[in-house]
Order: structure tokens, then sequence, then C-alpha cells
């Protein structure tokens, strides 16, 4: 007669399969990922790995994975980043467009090719 090993199916059924890698991971996706996995308490090289598999190329770098644990473990709970002063805006406008060329279009020295 024989007897199964109920342990042995559990080994193997215990390590976390992923179905599929995502088509797309935005970064804020993933600092959603760093704030629920670190809050649970996992590590962040174990989070990196994980989100390696998941996102590919796309994976924030091991030093931004350790960076927003440690953000997160300090009460930051926002997962986007913050604005910075001095940073350029640039808006492209279909009104900012015709502005332009109709400056160009003044100054005969300048061409629009």
């Amino acid at each position: 007669m024989a007897v199964r090993c109920r342990n042995a199916t559990r080994r193997r059924s215990s390590s976390v399969k992923m179905a599929a890698s995502l088509a797309a991971c935005t970064r804020e996706e993933q600092r959603f990922f760093i704030r629920f996995l670190s809050s649970d308490g996992m590590k962040p090289i174990e989070i990196h790995r994980r989100m390696k598999v998941q996102c590919g190329d796309a994976c924030l770098s091991l030093q931004q994975v350790y960076e927003w644990t440690r953000k997160f473990m300090n009460g930051i709970s926002s997962v986007t980043d913050s604005s910075r002063p001095g940073q350029a805006h640039r808006i492209v406008t279909p009104e900012a467009i015709s502005a332009v060329e109709a400056i160009v279009k003044e100054n005969r020295r300048v061409t629009v090719n």
C-alpha cells in the first residue's frame, strides 16, 4: 500500500509562480507594488526580484526599490512623483503651434521645413 506524504506536495506548491508578465508597468504601479510588499515585511531585494519577473526591462532599479521602501517605511503613502520646483513645463497645443508658425512667417530670416 502506497502512502502519500502531504508535506511533499505542500513544499512544491509553496513557491509563488506568476501567470504572465505584465504588458506595461508604469512607475506608479511599481511603487504601489513596492508599498504593498514592503508593508507585508518583504525585503527590497526580494521585491525587486519579483518585479523584474513581471516588468522585465521596464522594472525600476534595485536602488529605486530601496529608496521607495525607505520612503514608505517613513510614512510617505503617495506613489506619485512630487512636483519639482524649477522643472520646465512644455505644453504643446494647436494654439501654441500656430503662434510659433505665425512668428516664423513674420520673420523671413527663419524658414520652416
